[in-house]
């Protein structure tokens, strides 16, 4: 008996011994569980936030990317700021958008002429067309469109004097209008207003009376002669003296039946184009003189319906006037407004605006001074935007586009502007 008692306490002491070891083994593994896992708290804690955290897109996790927009946008310093032309070699000296407007002629001291093509005014580049005077053509200072973006009037200056010379392009043969033919000369004039400057060149589709849709051009010299061109054929359809010292600008009205300009004094000379029957010019004559500014007119446009025009002078005021009246019965152009001049120095003292020009709407006046670049009511005055440094340089010239132009998916009313800096912008008209 005590045998068998012997070893029942032995079995005991090993079936013990075994769950003492399964026990303690249990126990070890767990605390070396717990030291790997407290062995990098940092590791730890930053798995432990990753799966607190919901699982984020990757892309939304790498960095942001800047692209050529967005630089761009940087670069622009006024929100009206649409883009740039860029690389031009001197200063630009004129611009002029054709009637579809999805073309902008630039003219630049470079002596190139460039014509872009603004099929969406939001591009990273434009295709141009690039037209070289020629090698005594001298600089070219002002440029017009002839009837469609195919043909150009470009006024150049030279040792010698004054040139227009007219680009066009033969239409193909064949019928192929993918085959696109260099620009050449179809007409030129040498010398022309007594070898004198040429300041602007403005040309329209005259369509008034019995004109025949033609596109009609005026020159201006820095001398007080204006002449009037026939735009296709180069033919010199009237010349008229300003008489008035020198003359500071000229242009013709959007219908071709008016000439205006504003000269050294402060009186404006309107003179009326009368059509023969056959569409031809019959004659350029004096028909009324706009009387109120007290100092020199510095700038002036017409409306686009041909029955205002709008001043600027050194006097410090910006006048609208009312020329849809009967002249032939003596009966005076009206002066509708009498606008302040809304931009001054430092000083207070009031500037005087370089170059105007109106929106296609006849809503929106666009006004310069220097590098200053100014939107205003054309109804009430009100300053709507103002670019204080719109260019590095002095603004040579200003245009609207005659229609909308793509912007991305949209349109959009767009003005153009050159300066001596070599740029020519893209601005979108401010809302009213």
């Amino acid at each position: 008996m005590e045998g068998i008692a012997s070893i029942a306490v032995v079995s005991s002491l090993i079936l013990g011994a075994l769950i003492a070891f399964i026990a303690f083994g249990s126990y070890f593994r767990k605390r070396k569980s717990e030291v790997v896992s407290v062995a990098n708290p940092a590791e730890a804690a930053a798995v432990n936030l990753k799966n607190s955290r919901p699982q984020q897109n990757k892309k939304s996790q790498s960095k942001p990317h800047h692209s050529h927009a967005d630089k761009d946008s940087n670069k622009r310093h006024h929100p009206l700021d649409l883009n740039t032309l860029k690389g031009h070699g001197d200063s630009v000296n004129g611009l002029c958008f054709s009637s579809d407007g999805h073309s902008l002629a630039t003219a630049c001291d470079d002596g190139v002429i460039r014509v872009f093509k603004l099929d969406d005014a939001s591009s990273k580049s434009f295709k141009f067309l690039r037209i070289n005077l020629p090698a005594a053509g001298g600089h070219p200072t002002a440029v017009a469109f002839v009837d469609d973006s195919s043909s150009i009037v470009v006024a150049s200056q030279n040792l010698t004097g004054a040139s227009l010379y007219m680009y066009g392009e033969d239409k193909p043969k064949g019928g192929d209008t993918k085959q696109q033919s260099k620009p050449e000369i179809k007409w030129e004039h040498h010398n022309v207003h007594d070898k004198k400057y040429i300041l602007t060149l403005f040309g329209t589709k005259a369509t008034h009376g019995a004109a025949d849709g033609s596109t009609i051009i005026a020159s201006s010299s820095e001398g007080t002669d204006i002449i009037l061109w026939h735009g296709k054929s180069g033919k010199m359809l009237g010349n008229v003296d300003t008489n008035q010292l020198k003359n500071n600008m000229a242009t013709v009205s959007p219908n071709g039946r008016f000439i205006a300009a504003a000269a050294f004094t402060a009186d404006v000379k309107v003179w009326e184009i009368v059509y023969s029957k056959d569409s031809s010019v019959k004659e350029v004559t004096k028909v009324m003189q706009l009387k109120g500014h007290k100092s020199a007119v510095t700038w002036l446009c017409f409306t686009p319906d041909s029955e205002r025009i709008i001043t600027a002078s050194k006097d410090g005021s910006i006048r609208v006037w009312n020329i849809n009246v009967r002249y032939h019965l003596d009966e005076d152009p009206k002066t509708l407004k009498v606008l302040p001049i809304p931009l001054h120095d430092s000083k207070g003292t009031t500037l005087q605006y370089d170059r105007l020009s109106i929106s296609p709407d006849g809503k929106i006046l666009a006004a310069t001074h220097g590098s200053i670049l100014q939107w205003l009511s054309a109804e009430t005055g009100e300053v709507l935007e103002t670019a204080d440094k719109a260019h590095d340089g002095d603004i040579t010239d200003i245009a609207w586009a005659p229609k909308p132009i793509p912007v991305g998916d949209k349109r959009v009313t767009i003005l153009a502007t050159s300066s001596v800096d070599k740029k020519v912008k893209l601005w979108a008209a401010p809302t009213l």
